[in-house]
């Protein structure tokens, strides 16, 4: 591209934006010259030094539009250890990768085997993705896989993933680590207007020791949808 784009550090460490005709979500590629899905690829030289990013679309990625949506944090920064429930093919899978970095690790739970085939494609080249093809209800199946982690996100889309992230809190998460949580409301009761749907998804997290900090829709990028940011068995204040 000959046009120039000047990228900046967005407020979430390892996250950045293009400046450029149109901003861009960006994250820094781990594997240059790489793309997962299609993505466009932004590469800034400074003298010798190229530099390339990939554009994050936050019509494909809830983390994404939870971003754009002004999401006060993610929990996800280099060097974090992130358990992420429902990898589908690994689009934001690769971009929490880019992420996390090389001192970082995704552990990456898909239970759909065609899924699971191209999210073990995208771990080939990403060394920090651990690709986990199992059922998210049942963390015993992996648990000699997975250490402790800093951070949860899920994106199941299961009626039960209340109870899903719990589980997997229960046997994974840190104390004082955080989750983020994608809720589709009709996934869960289509038949409920959705702020009921979040309000009642929020009651059961705070019933397994996870207390909310956060809620917010993904208009304009997804309909019905809410990401809920909590921290899980935080210490008691003195």
């Amino acid at each position: 591209g000959g046009r120039s784009v000047v990228v900046e550090p967005h407020r979430h460490e390892g996250v950045f934006i293009a400046r450029g005709k149109e901003d861009a979500l960006v994250t820094l590629n781990m594997v240059p010259g790489e793309t997962v899905y299609g993505e466009k690829k932004i590469v800034v030289e400074e003298g010798e030094k190229k530099t390339e990013y990939r554009a994050w679309n936050p019509f494909r990625s809830k983390l994404a539009a939870a971003i754009l949506g002004g999401v006060d944090k993610i929990y996800m920064k280099p060097g974090s250890k992130v358990l992420y429930l429902g990898a589908a093919s690994g689009t934001t899978v690769s971009h929490v990768s880019d992420i996390v970095g090389p001192d970082g690790l995704v552990y990456a739970v898909e239970f759909s085997h065609r899924s699971g085939r191209d999210l073990i494609n995208v771990a080939k080249k990403r060394t920090n993705i651990i690709p986990i093809i199992e059922d998210a209800r049942h963390p015993h199946k992996y648990r000699m896989l997975v250490g402790m982690v800093d951070t949860i996100f899920a994106d199941v889309a299961q009626p039960d993933q209340a109870r899903i992230v719990a589980i997997n809190a229960h046997h994974f998460l840190k104390n004082n680590g955080h989750i983020v949580i994608s809720i589709k409301a009709n996934c869960v009761d289509s038949t409920a207007e959705p702020e009921a749907v979040f309000a009642g998804e929020i009651n059961k997290l705070k019933g397994e020791k996870i207390k909310p900090q956060e809620q917010l829709t993904l208009e304009p990028y997804e309909r019905d949808h809410a990401v809920v940011v909590g921290v899980y068995r935080p210490p008691p204040k003195k």
